[in-house]
Parts: structure tokens; C-alpha cells; sequence
């Protein structure tokens, strides 16, 4: 008997085998399609192991991407002597990839739906290859200061394209080829990859003893990304679950109506008590990953006035992000497959605990104390960055729209960012201060954000309501568990 195919995939609507490999270019019906409750009900659902090649790729093109935001925080004084940038400028190249993410943010979601997720996947690669070596052209000597700083920060604006795209697609693609154990889990590692990547930029940027060198590393590192984007599928031939099947969402415009509580498509509508829970984890999620991409922004601008070296800030950074990977690695498998219907309880616990420790950074930062401040960021990391998958699931959850809910979190995340940045710049002391031009008023205003906007979470109720979408779907259609195929 001939052996049958790992990707057979059995219809239960007809007498017939559709047989499908790999390489095959599938088309599942869209949420528009007459079809789409038959396919979706028909089952048995599917899970396909080359789901973990998609997940690796986008990973990895997150990490690089990642890498390009906080990667002149370590090196920020000396890039402003080599290259005669003021500091202001030097903030900028961080800056600006914030200001590209918020129209990309919008554009992201039309794009997926559009031409797909592989497509919306090939855009980003090629604008971060071009971000790679127009920034390092603009580390020629021949260039004027003006003409240096033109291509590097343009090559900063290719990657604020990048970014963005793996960030939203994260929970998207999760939906589309993982089940309900392994939601949380693949978005955890696509989510953790920026994070991850910018401990890496901040352990990378300071170790060529030239700025222009260390230019020239990201610029390779992101060529060697680049083919990454092959591995990145559309969708699998038979879908993981109910919420799986739909392979388009509703459009961005009809989630903002129904978030706002305007008229809106059934399918988009969302009840007062998700609105408000919507509403709190933008504003949670927002302060809280602006007080940690500020830092990484000004990392060195923090702790240099008192004595610490560009190559410690860089470690303190690397800290906080770093053991939060460990930790958000340890509980993502857990809130997927222990306390599963507890990610607003995680919320409640942990953000608390990490608006404390931004407030202790007040008291914390300070002359002969790095002891104090690893364990403060430390603690930091491990809470903010074990919530940042949480986070992006739930606003799928309260939504039921995986990329729009996800560019509206980024979309507020960034300019959030952007305004941190901003005020705390404006906030450094002067020359006569002492010490000279320390960044205290900006901790405190970084720390009291932080806290005040933690507290919200006591008023989050939490309840995940495309879980229950896809269990009751389970339950009432009596369609086994999806199969590894």
C-alpha cells in the first residue's frame, strides 16, 4: 500500500482526499467566504511541525530588527564625538524608528489582509536589508556632519519599517497555526525576540573600539537575517482550530468602532466590559514598554552622570531584558497549558511589582550602588517581559481581531515611547548641576508613570473570550483535539 503523505488532509463534506505537501500554495476560505463555517466545522483540526520554521524565522527577523532601536544608547556620547552629533541628534536615530512605527502600525493590518501575511513578512526584510547599508553609508568620512547624519538616520527610518511588522504578525500567525496550548507560547517567542535582540544590540554597540565599526556589525548582522524570510508561511492546509480558520480578520476601521463603541459588523462587536479592559491593558502596556524602551534609548544618559560606564549601562539594559526572556520562556507554556483562563490574573500580580521597582529607580540610581540597580532591573525584566506576550493575547482575547488588536497595542507602545524619550531629554540637568547633566527628574517622571499606570490593572476583569469561542466550538461541533501532522 502506497504510504500517505504527512499533509493529507481528509474532508469529512466529501468522499474525496485532497493531498497537500509542504510546498503547496493553499488558499483557505476568508471569514467573508460561504464556505468558511463548513471548513472551519468540518475538522478533524490540524497542527503541522513546520509551524516552528514560521515561528524561528519571524524570531529572528524580530531580534535583528530589535537590535536597531536601542543600539546607539551605549554608545550615544561617543557617537556624538565621532560624528559631531549633539546629543539631542544622537537621541534621534532611536527615536525616529518610534515616529515610523506609528504609520506602519496602521498600515500593517490593511496589508495582511491585503496580500497576506508572507507578503506583508517580504516588505519588512527588504526595508531591513536596506536599513542595513544605507546607515553604514553614512559612516563615510567624506560626508559633511549633516550628510552623515541625513543616511543614518534614514537607514534608522527603514528599520522603524521592519520592526513593527513581526511585532503585530506575532499573535496573527499564532492563531493561524497553533491551537489553544500553544497561542501564548509561539507569540511569547516572536514577541521576546525585540527584547531579546535589543540585549544584544547594548552587549554588541560598545564592543568595536570604532562607532563606524559598530555600524558595519549591525549592517552584516541584518544581512545574514535576511533569508529567514523564506521560512515564513501563509497558512496551514487545514487550520489548528475555530478562531484558526478564519484567515482574514475584520478591518482595522470596524475595530476601532467597536472599541469606541460606535456601530460596527457583528462579528467585531465588543461589549462595555471588554471596551474598558481593552482600554486598560493600552494604557498598561504603553507606559510600561516606554519606560523600558526609554531606558534602553537612554540608558547611558541615566547612569553616566554618576559614574557608571557606557559598557555597565549597557550590561544594566542587558540585565533586564535578559532574565525576563528566562522567566517569560518559563511561564508562557504554563498560562498555555496549567492556568490556562489566568493571563489577567498574571497581569494583576505582576504589574504592581514593576511599577514598584521603576518607582525605586528614584532612591536607586546613584553613585557606588550597581549591586541595587542589577536586581531593580532584574526584577524589572522578569516581570515586564513574561507580561508582553500576556499582554498582546489578551487584546486578542477582549477583540477577536489578532493583528488589528496587536497594531493598536504597538501603535500606542511606540508613541508613548516617543514621548518619553522626548520629555526625559527635556528633562537632563544642566552643565552647572551636579552632577553635571544627570537625567533625575527624568526617573522620577519615568518611575511615577510607571507606577501610577500599574495600578489600573486592579480594575481588569480579564475574561478571554475567543478561548471560550474555540472550546465551546469544540465542544458543541465534538471535534477532536488538533492532531500533529
Amino acid at each position: 500500500m502506497a504510504s500517505i503523505n504527512q499533509d493529507t488532509v481528509f474532508d469529512d463534506t466529501s468522499d474525496k482526499k485532497r493531498h497537500s505537501s509542504d510546498e503547496d500554495i493553499v488558499t483557505l476560505p476568508t471569514l467573508e467566504s460561504s464556505t468558511d463555517e463548513a471548513y472551519s466545522a468540518s475538522g478533524p483540526y490540524r497542527l503541522y511541525k513546520r509551524r516552528w520554521l514560521g515561528v524561528f524565522a519571524l524570531f529572528a527577523l524580530e531580534l535583528v530588527s530589535g537590535m536597531c532601536w536601542p543600539w546607539f544608547g551605549p554608545i550615544s556620547n561617543d557617537i556624538s564625538r565621532d560624528f559631531g552629533f549633539t546629543l539631542d541628534e544622537t537621541n534621534w536615530l532611536g527615536n525616529i524608528i518610534g515616529c515610523i512605527h506609528l504609520p506602519a502600525a496602521v498600515l500593517i493590518p490593511i496589508i495582511t489582509k491585503r496580500y497576506g501575511i508572507r507578503r506583508c513578512c517580504d516588505i519588512a526584510t527588504v526595508s531591513l536589508l536596506l536599513s542595513a547599508w544605507v546607515r553604514y553609508a553614512g559612516t563615510a568620512r567624506s560626508l559633511s556632519k549633516h550628510g552623515a547624519y541625513a543616511l543614518i538616520i534614514l537607514g534608522q527610518a527603514f528599520a522603524g519599517l521592519a520592526q513593527p511588522t513581526y511585532q503585530i504578525l506575532a499573535p496573527k500567525y499564532s492563531e493561524v497555526w497553533f491551537d489553544l496550548k500553544g497561542r501564548t507560547t509561539a507569540t511569547m517567542i516572536v514577541s521576546i525576540a525585540s527584547p531579546i535582540g535589543g540585549a544584544i544590540g547594548q552587549i554588541l554597540a560598545p564592543i568595536p573600539t570604532d562607532t563606524r565599526n559598530s555600524i558595519l556589525l549591525l549592517g552584516i548582522i541584518s544581512t545574514v537575517a535576511f533569508p529567514m524570510v523564506f521560512l515564513v508561511s501563509e497558512a496551514p492546509p487545514t487550520p489548528p482550530s475555530f478562531s484558526g480558520s478564519r484567515t482574514t480578520s475584520p478591518s482595522i476601521m470596524s475595530l476601532i468602532k467597536a472599541a469606541i463603541g460606535l456601530p460596527c459588523p457583528p462579528e467585531c462587536y465588543m461589549t462595555r466590559r471588554e471596551r474598558l479592559d481593552f482600554g486598560i491593558v493600552i494604557v498598561v502596556f504603553s507606559v510600561l514598554l516606554a519606560s523600558s524602551n526609554t531606558f534602553s534609548v537612554l540608558s547611558d544618559q541615566w547612569m553616566s552622570p554618576v559614574g557608571y560606564s557606557d559598557h555597565t549601562s549597557g550590561l544594566m539594559g542587558a540585565a533586564l531584558l535578559l532574565s525576563g526572556i528566562v522567566a517569560a520562556v518559563t511561564t508562557s507554556p504554563l498560562l498555555d497549558r496549567v492556568f490556562t483562563g489566568h493571563l489577567g490574573t498574571a497581569v494583576r500580580i505582576l504589574c504592581p511589582i514593576i511599577g514598584a521597582a521603576w518607582l525605586s529607580l528614584i532612591w536607586a540610581v546613584r553613585p557606588n550602588n550597581a549591586g541595587a540597580l542589577f536586581a531593580v532591573f532584574v526584577i524589572i525584566g522578569v516581570g515586564s517581559v513574561t507580561l508582553l506576550p500576556v499582554a498582546v493575547e489578551l487584546g486578542v482575547e477582549f477583540t477577536r481581531n489578532a493583528e488589528g488588536s496587536s497594531a493598536v497595542l504597538w501603535f500606542f507602545g511606540n508613541l508613548m515611547c516617543v514621548v518619553f524619550v522626548i520629555a526625559q531629554d527635556a528633562l537632563r540637568a544642566s552643565d552647572t548641576a551636579h552632577p553635571p547633566k544627570n537625567m533625575h527628574r527624568a526617573i522620577i517622571l519615568n518611575g511615577a508613570w510607571a507606577f501610577a499606570a500599574s495600578l489600573l490593572v486592579f480594575f481588569l476583569h480579564g475574561k478571554q473570550a475567543r478561548r471560550e469561542m474555540d472550546e465551546n466550538m469544540l465542544r458543541e461541533q465534538q471535534v477532536p483535539a488538533p492532531k500533529e501532522a
